[in-house]
């Protein structure tokens, strides 16, 4: 079963506020978890994303089609990187989200589908 696990947080905040050592140890907890997750073969992909500053929302409107400066949310906190991971169960799937959480406010679990549902 495939899920997208998203971790949300303030890469920007994080910077300014945490400490140091707390930064070096989620970026090694980071690496690691990448390196467990494809050496058991349970990794599809994974991406962590650029600061929410450098986001362009594109809207269609009635003018047609415009792009502005992002981010979507009017929130210190949003999508800051992301795991697909192909897994035997869901429980394996909060586990891993279970690890991710010490250095996350909030972790999002979210199967992914294997079509569009039907209609």
């Amino acid at each position: 079963m495939k899920y997208m696990i998203m971790m949300f947080g303030s890469a920007e905040g994080m910077m300014e506020t945490a400490d140091p050592e707390w930064i070096r140890e989620m970026i090694g907890f980071m690496i690691q978890i990448d390196k467990d997750l494809s050496d058991s073969g349970e990794m599809v992909f994974n991406a962590g994303l650029a600061d929410p500053g450098t986001a362009k929302l594109v809207k269609q409107t009635d003018n047609g089609v415009i792009t502005t400066d992002g981010p979507f949310a009017e929130a210190k906190e949003s999508l800051i990187g992301y795991w697909v991971v192909d897994v035997a169960s869901e429980e394996r799937a909060v586990e891993i989200c279970s690890s991710i959480v010490k250095y996350a406010p909030v972790v999002e679990l979210r199967r992914v589908q294997d079509e569009p549902p039907e209609v």
